[in-house]
């Protein structure tokens, strides 16, 4: 039985299979919340854009983990009728679930779309990417969804899923999925770390593939600083954040940060720590350790910013 270690090296493994995508005219698309790491290494790897497609599972009242459908941007829903029947779950249970779930879709979509619009699929290849897929419900609206939106061809592509599930989606142009074990029983069996992500881990990836696919240099190079003593800068870039995470970074975090071209706890420049301040913020500095807003980064020179 393959085990991945977590979401990121299950992402660089499928980003593999998917070579051919590469430099293509293509946006990845991951399924918040688990699939968005294993998405953002996909896009890296391909070097395309990467987006979030928000879909929401209606779970079986009695075991949620269990979908007996989906629900997705634009209006989509899915359901899965032997699901349904073999739950025993009535219209109005149905229903219940579906209006709360709704609810959080809703408020999920106004976050992100926020501060990262939608992606254009129209006439592009849509890369649907989750963690994993159990009954597929959710894998299914997805790919109804980019459809919707536009997209000429839909690949759903996923680390591992029963054979019997990955065959019967026929939403998808193309289905990639590097494993499927017998028996399945559960998606986070097959990953050491499975760890929730949450969503500001989602921002935060959303981010980091946003600003490298501008700056494929280093990013977020700071402007021109005026020293005025050995160990105090007094400008810095207005509203700005780096990538380093908060103490004790999830998986997710930390897979942002190597992105940004930082580990977590060491900042992209010198003296620039993760948090968001204003212009008047002063830049404080030693030749070790360095802090603009009170939480200290570990950094390699004792040079002002340039």
């Amino acid at each position: 039985m393959h085990v991945f270690k977590d979401r990121s090296q299950a992402g660089r493994e499928l980003a593999r299979a998917l070579t051919r995508y590469r430099h293509q005219d293509a946006v990845v698309l991951g399924l918040p919340r688990g699939g968005v790491p294993v998405a953002f290494e996909v896009a890296v790897a391909l070097d395309v854009p990467l987006d979030v497609i928000i879909v929401r599972k209606l779970g079986v009242p009695f075991q949620p983990e269990l979908a007996m459908g989906a629900i997705g941007e634009g209006g989509v829903r899915v359901l899965d009728e032997h699901v349904i029947a073999v739950s025993g779950a009535t219209e109005r249970e149905l229903a219940l679930v579906e209006a709360r779930e709704r609810e959080v879709l809703r408020e999920r979509t106004t976050r992100i779309r926020a501060v990262r619009p939608q992606e254009d699929l129209r006439g592009k290849t849509a890369i649907v990417v989750d963690d994993g897929i159990a009954t597929g419900s959710t894998a299914r609206a997805a790919c109804r969804v980019a459809h919707a939106l536009g997209a000429a061809r839909v690949v759903l592509a996923v680390p591992v899923g029963p054979a019997d599930t990955v065959g019967e989606i026929a939403e998808a142009d193309e289905v990639v999925c590097l494993t499927t074990p017998s028996p399945f029983r559960a998606v986070g069996r097959f990953y050491r770390d499975f760890s929730a992500t949450t969503d500001d881990d989602v921002l935060q990836l959303l981010d980091a593939a946003g600003r490298r696919a501008v700056h494929p240099g280093p990013v977020d190079s700071p402007p021109r600083s005026t020293r005025t003593s050995p160990s105090r800068w007094t400008t810095r870039p207005s509203g700005a954040r780096c990538t380093c995470p908060p103490p004790g970074p999830s998986s997710s975090s930390r897979t942002a940060a190597a992105a940004a071209g930082t580990a977590p706890g060491t900042a992209p420049w010198p003296g620039y720590c993760g948090r968001r301040a204003s212009a008047r913020s002063s830049w404080t500095s030693s030749p070790r350790r360095r802090s603009c807003c009170g939480t200290p980064c570990s950094t390699s020179s004792s040079s002002p910013p340039a």
